[in-house]
C-alpha cells in the first residue's frame, strides 16, 4: 500500500523539504512578527494561508511551471509584486508602538480571512516556492514517479507546512513564552520587518 501511495524516494525528499523549512524565510519572519502580538488567534489563519500557497505552488510544479519556463516575464511580474507586497508588511511591523501587553486579558485578534489572505499572499508572491517545489520535485521523484506519488507527496508536504506553522504558532503563543517576549514584543517586530525589507531587496536583485 505504502509504494503504491509514495515513491521509493519519499523519506529523502521528506528530509529535503523539512531541512527547507527549517530555514527562515518570508513566511516564517511575517508568522513570527504577528504571532508575537496576536498569540495563536491571530496567527493560526496565516498559518492555513501559507499551506494553501505552498499546496498551489506544488500543484503548480506537478502540472509543470511551463509559463514561467516560456516566458521569463510572468516570473519577473510576480517577484516585482512579491517585494512589494513584503516591503508593505515589513513597514506595517516597522511602524509598531509599544502597547499595553496583560497576559490575562484577551489580546485583540485580526480577522480570519484577513490572516489567511496576507499568509496565501506571503507564499503566492515569492515565485522562488514553485521553483522550489520544482526542483524537489523532479530532481527527487523523478521522470518515473506516478501522478498517484506525485499527490501524496504533495499532500504530505503540505500538511507538514501546516503543522510546522502552527506549531511555532502555538509556542509563540505559551504564557511563558509570552512572559519572556512581552518586554521585546516591538523589538521582535521590528527585527521581523526589517528582515521582510532584506528579503524584499533580495528578490528585487536576485
Amino acid at each position: 500500500m505504502f509504494d503504491i501511495l509514495f515513491p521509493d524516494t519519499f523519506w529523502l525528499l521528506a528530509l529535503a523539504h523539512f531541512l527547507a523549512l527549517l530555514s527562515p524565510g518570508p513566511d516564517f519572519f511575517l508568522l513570527t512578527g504577528y504571532a508575537v502580538r496576536y498569540r495563536l488567534a491571530g496567527s493560526a489563519y496565516i498559518c492555513v494561508g501559507i499551506a494553501l500557497g505552498n499546496a498551489i505552488y506544488i500543484s503548480i510544479a506537478i502540472a509543470g511551471w511551463s509559463v514561467i519556463n516560456q516566458h521569463s516575464i510572468v516570473f519577473t511580474i510576480v517577484q516585482y509584486c512579491g517585494a512589494a507586497y513584503l516591503f508593505y508588511i515589513a513597514i506595517a511591523l516597522l511602524k509598531s508602538k509599544p502597547a499595553a501587553f496583560n497576559l490575562t486579558t484577551q489580546t485583540v485578534s485580526l480577522a480570519k480571512s484577513k490572516q489567511c489572505i496576507m499568509g496565501l499572499a506571503s507564499a503566492l508572491l515569492n515565485p522562488k516556492n514553485a521553483l522550489f517545489y520544482i526542483s524537489l520535485m523532479s530532481l527527487i521523484l523523478g521522470a518515473n514517479s506516478t501522478l498517484m506519488h506525485q499527490i501524496s507527496c504533495a499532500i504530505w508536504m503540505t500538511m507538514v507546512v501546516l503543522v510546522w506553522d502552527l506549531s511555532l504558532a502555538v509556542i509563540i503563543s505559551q504564557p511563558k513564552v509570552q512572559q519572556l517576549l512581552a518586554k521585546f514584543i516591538v523589538l521582535i517586530e521590528r527585527c521581523a520587518g526589517a528582515l521582510l525589507l532584506v528579503f524584499a531587496a533580495l528578490m528585487l536583485y536576485s
